[in-house]
């Protein structure tokens, strides 16, 4: 069952009203997590794509200025009954010297909302594409896509004396199929664990909502997605991926688009988080629906969000749906990091082979992102190295505090992974 709306067709936002968002684009070179400096940024509505609103040019860390755009009122995002899209949509088109051209067609805008839109730029001698084109569809509570397939909460495991997973680990990344289980023409997308979760809460439910609410659908996005993982689910039924982006049988991804500065940092901060029932070791497979267009037994999106209004805790929100013998876990083992975070802040007057390690990783990140300033790795927390944890939280949207808490941490040393590997193999 395929899903629909995969053509953005967003009429011009009336100018009547003064809401607006703000957005920042991000680009790499798709080899080598190398920032794309002075590339020409081209900003046009979707439904006018030949008239530019703005035209930017990215810095030294390959990024655009924060720039405001119209958006239509933030109460139609907080209205289940409204059939007015409470978003707006924008073309992005992205030139740079020596890379192919990128077009991002539905770039959404919330009114207050920070949109963060990456893009990733083919060198021209890595490609033959005449320009890459993402379309980023209507959101699924908005546009029309098939409902999920039930399915039970805790999966069969095998009992072949063979133990794939005997813990709950979170994977570096993650195998999306784009397209329904058995359309082999569908491409396979490796993606970051933390990046496939930001995208899918971006597309499954509005940045506007309480955080709260936020929070919820996240666990519940989380623990969906390590069930898969745990569970091999796909695997085991022959194929050579972990999820797909087909809402009927998993929970909505697309490619390249864009997510939300709130959701960005939410997630970092709770990555490692699951949903678990006691006695059963596998993440509970926490089946969720919008709530107004379909109903399920699991967690309403809507639902959630009128809970969160009325004070309800993240955890008193899950219990609501899935009961009171649901509670949050948290994964002791994550993947692809050089360390695991010390289980304290790092700040000033901090010291030790843990702060000796961020600066290593810090000078190695600032070789591709040479607005981070290069520290002596001494093993010395001091004014230097706050202001290059300080610039580091800048350009990857967390908090500038100078402190190394755990979503700096784990950004820190998925950056260092990401630049040390591709650019130094073997």
């Amino acid at each position: 069952m395929p899903d629909t709306n995969l053509t953005p067709t967003q009429d011009i936002p009336d100018n009547s009203s003064s809401a607006a968002g703000t957005i920042k684009i991000s680009v790499v070179s798709s080899i080598g997590l190398i920032p794309v400096e002075n590339a020409t940024v081209t900003i046009s509505y979707t439904g006018d794509p030949m008239e530019p609103l703005n035209v930017l040019t990215t810095d030294i860390s390959g990024q655009t200025p924060v720039i405001q755009l119209p958006a239509p009122p933030r109460d139609l995002s907080l209205q289940p009954e409204n059939d007015q899209q409470p978003y707006s949509e924008y073309n992005i088109e992205v030139t740079a010297q020596g890379y192919e051209p990128v077009l991002v067609s539905g770039s959404e805008i919330f009114a207050d909302e920070l949109s963060l839109q990456p893009i990733q730029m083919n060198p021209l001698a890595a490609s033959e594409e005449d320009e890459k084109h993402v379309i980023i569809p209507a959101h699924t509570l908005f546009g029309d896509f098939p409902p999920k397939i039930p399915e039970e909460e805790i999966k069969p495991m095998a009992e072949s004396g063979e133990i794939v997973l005997s813990r709950v680990v979170i994977p570096e990344y993650i195998i999306v199929h784009d397209g329904v289980p058995s359309d082999s023409t569908a491409r396979n997308y490796w993606v970051r664990y933390k990046d496939y979760i930001k995208n899918v809460a971006s597309c499954e439910v509005y940045s506007t909502w309480p955080e709260n609410a936020l929070y919820a659908n996240i666990l519940v996005i989380m623990s969906f997605t390590l069930n898969r993982v745990y569970t091999e689910w796909y695997r085991n039924q022959g194929y050579d991926f972990t999820i797909t982006s087909s809402t009927a049988y998993d929970q909505k991804w697309v490619y390249g688009r864009n997510i939300f500065e709130n959701i960005d940092y939410l997630v970092d901060t709770i990555f490692a988080n699951y949903l678990s029932r006691p006695g059963v070791r596998q993440p509970i497979f926490t089946s969720y629906c919008d709530g107004k267009r379909v109903t399920c037994s699991g967690l309403s999106q809507w639902g959630s969000m009128y809970l969160a209004n009325e004070g309800y805790s993240p955890i008193e929100i899950i219990r609501y749906y899935y009961g009171n013998d649901m509670y949050i876990n948290t994964a002791q083992i994550i993947s692809g990091v050089p360390s695991s975070w010390p289980g304290y802040d790092l700040g000033q007057g901090s010291s030790g082979d843990k702060v000796r390690q961020l600066q290593i990783q810090l000078n190695r990140i600032a070789r591709n992102y040479p607005a981070i300033p290069t520290v002596t790795a001494d093993g010395i927390y001091g004014p230097a190295t706050a202001q290059a944890v300080r610039t580091f939280q800048g350009i990857f949207n967390l908090p500038q505090t100078g402190v190394t808490d755990y979503a700096t941490w784990y950004e820190i040393s998925e950056i260092y992974v990401g630049v040390t590997r591709i650019a130094e193999p073997g």
